[in-house]
């Protein structure tokens, strides 16, 4: 039906004394939600220094008071559980769905994160490699590799 056919309705049954509800009137409100988290205010006035993180490729900022980690020439950050990339210390900071974080930033240990991802409070310490097999050999903990956390 027409818009004017619906306002000459509206219009009559005004008239009439009838109550005009949000459905003849044809007022529609659309609201689209997507869930894309807010980035981080994230401000640091230069590059901070950085302290490689042992057998890794990843780096961290130990003088911050969140989790800011290096990689191959990214800033990456967890926070309020997720994570977010920027091409410089100073952002603009974007939100990456964990499946597209590298695998090193991902598999930082959790001694190296100044507030630790929910997930790493729920498992607890983290495991120890078994009898005859170190951490640098390779060891994932049970159910991470397939979350893709080693």
């Amino acid at each position: 039906m027409p818009k004017r056919s619906l306002l000459v309705i509206a219009l009559a049954l005004t008239a009439t004394g009838f109550p005009i509800t949000d459905a003849v009137a044809g007022d529609v409100n659309v609201g689209i939600s997507i869930g894309v988290p807010a980035p981080p205010r994230i401000v640091l006035a230069a590059p901070p220094p950085v302290v490689v993180v042992p057998n890794t490729p990843v780096s961290y900022v130990p003088s911050v008071n969140f989790n800011l980690f290096v990689y191959s020439g990214r800033y990456y950050t967890f926070h309020d559980g997720s994570w977010f990339q920027a091409k410089s210390h100073s952002g603009p900071w974007a939100f990456i769905a964990t499946e597209h974080v590298p695998r090193p930033v991902v598999g930082v240990p959790v001694t190296y994160y100044k507030v630790p991802p929910g997930h790493a409070k729920k498992m607890g310490p983290p495991a120890a490699a078994p009898a005859g097999r170190a951490a640098s050999e390779g060891f994932c903990p049970p159910g991470q590799a397939k979350k893709g956390r080693c």
